[in-house]
Parts: structure tokens; C-alpha cells; sequence
């Protein structure tokens, strides 16, 4: 699994953390080991711009994503076939101003953002309360399960 990381901003991020969850998210969602994944850190600025271009939305944003060959989870006996993921896009600075308002770090948050944009390119969706339900308990699954293995390997 090829999973790269760019941190365009000017906040220091622990981008080993962000690799293990994105491969632990991965591997949870039996995802190709052949499926490519980009995840770019950037500032304000940088992320408002891409939320207007975008979405259509004034101001920054914590994350976005963009899907490029639509794979959708797969099971442990048929994973999803090779491919492009595509792209997330993280704000650490939203991020911050956000982990400080539900009081965890800034890295839990960067953690939990990244996990959702995960999601967003298999597919998933929050707009309606059961896709919601769905997609916020899987991710809620995936940050647990991760939170055990990395206490687990210290």
C-alpha cells in the first residue's frame, strides 16, 4: 500500500502517526494493499481556497476529500481491487482550534479527521442520520481498534 504524506503547513505534524492510522484504516476496511493514498497538510489560506473551489463554502475547513477511482470497502475474502483512493486534505490549524474545543490534542483530532476523509473516499456519507450513524460509528470502531494497537505495541 503506497500511503504518502505532505505537510504543507507550517505546524509540525507527527506524520508517522497518521501513516499507521491510515494503513490501520485501510487494512480495517480491507482496502487493496496495491491502493494509493495521498494525504496533504495545509494552511488556511490554502484550504479556504479549496473550500470555495469546491464546495462553495466560504472559510477553511478541517478536511476534504477527493475520490478518484471510487473503490469501496472490501471484505476480509474479496478486497477491494488496486487502485487510486485519492486525496485528503487536512487543515492542522482548524484541527487545533477544534481539539482544543473537545479537549484532546491536536493529533487525536488530526487522527479523527484523517479516519473521515478515509471513509469519504469508500464512499461513505453523513448527510442523512442513518448514513451518519453508519459512518460515524465505523469510525468510531476505527479509532478505537487503532488506540489499542498503538498502547499495545509501546
Amino acid at each position: 500500500m503506497s500511503i504518502e504524506i505532505n505537510n504543507e503547513s507550517a505546524i509540525p505534524v507527527d506524520e508517522a502517526a497518521l501513516l499507521r492510522l491510515a494503513d490501520f484504516a485501510l487494512g480495517a476496511m480491507h482496502v487493496s494493499q496495491e491502493a494509493d493514498l495521498n494525504i496533504v497538510l495545509v494552511d488556511e489560506a490554502a484550504m479556504e481556497q479549496l473550500h470555495v473551489q469546491w464546495m462553495d463554502e466560504p472559510g477553511p475547513t478541517d478536511v476534504l476529500s477527493f475520490p478518484m477511482d471510487e473503490l469501496r470497502p472490501g471484505t476480509e475474502d474479496t478486497p477491494t481491487p488496486a487502485g487510486l483512493l485519492g486525496d485528503i486534505v487536512l487543515c492542522p490549524q482548524v484541527a487545533e482550534g477544534q481539539a482544543e474545543t473537545a479537549g484532546h490534542s491536536t493529533l487525536q483530532e488530526l487522527l479523527l479527521l484523517t479516519t473521515h476523509g478515509i471513509l469519504h473516499l469508500l464512499g461513505f456519507d453523513h448527510a442523512e442520520p442513518d448514513e451518519e450513524r453508519e459512518m460515524f460509528g465505523i469510525q468510531r470502531d476505527i479509532l478505537l481498534g487503532f488506540s489499542v494497537q498503538e498502547r499495545s505495541t509501546r
